[in-house]
């Protein structure tokens, strides 16, 4: 149970790097539709430069076993800030932000204690 357990972690884990990496190369590649949408946030071209290195970092960084559990943290509170900035600046459904904040989560749960606490070396 607990390999399997692990083995989903990671299959998701790779997934959501997959999605991530993709997601930030969209936009540091400034892709019309994201370059609109975060003129609709407000904050300017920059944040969207900024955004795209954060899920690029994260994304690559959720692989890593020993940064996992802070790429994870770092993935989670940049959907959480998509999350409100479609609620509030987009008026448009936080659907795909919210899912990859729970699956997130989910995946690191599911690789087991050692992702979110390593043992420590003495």
């Amino acid at each position: 149970m607990r390999l399997a357990r692990t083995a989903f972690g990671w299959i998701l884990s790779i997934l959501l790097a997959l999605v991530f990496i993709q997601v930030a190369w969209m936009k540091l590649s400034s892709r019309p539709n994201m370059v609109a949408e975060f003129n609709a946030v407000g904050l300017g071209q920059w944040f969207r430069y900024f955004t795209g290195v954060l899920e690029l970092t994260g994304g690559i960084g959720i692989l890593i076993p020993r940064v996992s559990r802070w790429a994870a943290l770092l993935l989670v509170v940049v959907m959480c800030g998509a999350t409100v900035a479609h609620l509030t600046r987009l008026h448009t459904p936080p659907t795909l932000p919210a899912v990859l904040l729970v699956l997130t989560a989910l995946a690191t749960w599911l690789r087991g204690p050692e992702a979110i606490f390593p043992a420590r070396k003495r």
